[in-house]
């Protein structure tokens, strides 16, 4: 069992479009209100974790992971959208812009092919191999969303504490930048590897 938990920190906890994201709300000040955020994923891979624990892969087929990932792609594009035009002055609290909320948390995790790659092996191996199923499912399942709950929040605090040291705003703007390319980055990255190279495959 303690297996099933190094799996789900070593997946949840590396860089990804989510943990990215949130690196670079911490960074613009919103700790606080990430919270939701944080809330909306790990609500998702509750889901995941639910209904591929009960349904298997069965529920995931090629066709289905095409879908999801090039609808993830897109949001996640918006989102990086919604980071390079937001404001960078923060001296007073109207300016801070609103990034994130728990519907951007849930939307995100859910269209993420990544968050469905890393539960299969947890649903379909780990679970079955440890005995968990029926109520112990529901439990671990709990368990490990509030990990996941826990893996974004970590990225916040940690551009909190960069944040704190980061006063001009040109500086913030620059990053914000950064971050929003990185996200249009991964998101290509998604598109070429869950959607363009499948859809070749099968054509040929």
């Amino acid at each position: 069992m303690l297996a099933i938990i190094a799996y789900a920190l070593g997946v949840m906890y590396t860089p990804g479009p989510v943990n990215l994201l949130d690196l670079n709300v911490g960074i613009n000040g919103q700790a606080r209100q990430s919270v939701g955020f944080c809330l909306g994923v790990g609500t998702a891979m509750l889901a995941y974790l639910l209904v591929l624990g009960w349904a298997g892969a069965a529920w995931i087929n090629d066709d289905a992971l095409v879908v999801v990932s090039a609808l993830g792609c897109s949001y996640i594009i918006y989102l990086a959208c919604k980071i390079a035009r937001s404001n960078a002055d923060f001296s007073t609290p109207a300016n801070v812009p609103r990034l994130v909320s728990y519907r951007d948390g849930l939307v995100m995790q859910l269209l993420n092919p990544k968050a469905i790659v890393a539960t299969l092996p947890i649903t379909t191996l780990q679970f079955p191999a440890a005995g968990i199923h029926g109520l112990s499912l529901v439990i671990w399942a709990f368990g490990l969303a509030m990990l996941a709950a826990g893996a974004p929040g970590s990225y916040v605090v940690m551009g909190s504490l960069v944040g704190q040291r980061i006063k001009n705003p040109a500086i913030v703007r620059r990053f914000n930048g950064l971050m929003a390319g990185l996200l249009v980055a991964v998101a290509f990255s998604i598109g070429f590897e869950h959607v363009w190279l499948p859809l070749t495959s099968s054509a040929s």
